[in-house]
């Protein structure tokens, strides 16, 4: 498969803090000529870890968990105010999201095809899946249906095999578990993988998820059976069975969706380029356009534990919604540009991830009222 220069600036974009710069492109095809290399060779501790772009922050129990370029992971046990690298990284690759069911049981996932398991924390990392090995088992499961008499296949079948030729270049951008043991990964290209058993072995999702066009995928969140996954070109899919089928979500907005947010039962959130937000509250039945005030791009979002809403853009604005999404006001503060994540930890701090690294934001700034 040819990778226009637009998919390569679409890529290097999300993976490296989703943003817009003019060099992403050459960054990415400079990346992909040493991907191998990359791929097996475990992270080095870095002095300058702390202040490196992170891509991503989840809570694990008490402690914290950053992930970012070069493969490094940060970790932190007191709230975010302090960081130290995890030393056990087998791949130098970047990551691009991390996820935790308990406090000790994570996974990790990012470019070359990438995903790692954490046992302890983050501590230590596992490798259970690279491109190389994703490539060959989505081919393997269009072969299958293709055999079994869908004839529909062929550009599946064609896109698959490029897959392979073409090596582990494929990001991994999105992973979310419902437990130990169902978990799901996306990505570039409409990648898609699902795993029953804590990641011993995976399958492809992508026969389950009407994407024909392979459209990015971005993130993926779960709440109870309801699987959102958010796309480009207003992409978004939904099940209502844990996974086991999807349906696409019909959205007025053709741009594209970096993340979804289930808040209720029936009320949905996603938000994207130019500070395009908006609100179903029947299940992607009906939308609405929510005003940010500023067409900045709108990189991540939040419930919190009061179950208000915030969203963060590239410019270091943080957004605080208190009626579930109908509206936002500006969180006081200055907050650095290039926001990647936000996460919020056990003493309610929340803390940001970015190309800056890591910064804690006191729980005061999100009890009182926004302006």
């Amino acid at each position: 498969m040819v990778i226009r220069l637009k998919d390569r600036r679409r890529v290097a974009a999300v993976a490296f803090a989703l943003l817009a710069v003019s060099s992403a492109a050459k960054v990415f095809a400079a990346q992909r000529q040493v991907l191998p290399d990359l791929l097996d060779a475990p992270a080095v501790v870095d002095l300058r870890a702390q202040i490196s772009p992170q891509l991503s922050v989840a809570v694990a129990g008490e402690r914290l968990v950053g992930v970012g370029v070069r493969g490094i992971v940060l970790l932190s046990d007191d709230g975010g105010r302090a960081w130290r690298q995890a030393k056990s990284v087998p791949v130098s690759v970047a990551l691009t999201d991390v996820h935790f069911v308990t406090q000790t049981e994570g996974w990790a996932v990012g470019h070359s095809g990438v995903i790692l398991r954490t046992r302890d924390g983050g501590e230590t990392w596992q490798l259970q899946m690279d491109g190389r090995r994703a490539a060959q088992l989505i081919l393997d499961d269009v072969q299958a249906r293709t055999a079994a008499g869908d004839a529909s296949l062929s550009r599946a079948l064609r896109d698959a095999q490029r897959f392979v030729e073409e090596g582990p270049d494929k990001p991994f951008l999105g992973v979310r578990f419902v437990d130990a043991r169902r978990g799901f990964a996306v990505g570039a290209y409409g990648i898609a993988l699902m795993t029953e058993d804590g990641g011993e072995t995976w399958q492809s999702l992508m026969g389950r998820i009407p994407n024909p066009r392979g459209v990015h995928l971005y993130s993926i969140q779960q709440r109870d059976a309801d699987v959102l996954i958010a796309g480009e070109q207003g992409a978004l899919f939904r099940s209502e069975d844990g996974g086991q089928g999807f349906v696409e979500l019909e959205t007025p907005y053709p741009g594209t969706f970096f993340g979804v947010l289930v808040i209720d039962g029936e009320t949905l959130l996603a938000y994207g380029l130019r500070g395009n937000v908006w609100r179903s509250a029947d299940l992607g039945a009906n939308w609405e356009q929510i005003e940010l005030g500023q067409p900045v791009t709108v990189t991540s979002g939040k419930i919190l534990v009061d179950r208000s809403i915030v969203l963060a853009d590239e410019s270091g604005r943080l957004m605080r919604s208190t009626d579930a999404g109908r509206s936002f006001k500006p969180v006081d503060g200055s907050f650095p540009t290039g926001l990647t994540g936000l996460a919020q930890g056990s003493d309610k701090a929340v803390v940001l991830s970015g190309v800056r690294g890591l910064t804690r934001v006191e729980p005061a700034q999100f009890v009182a009222e926004s302006r």
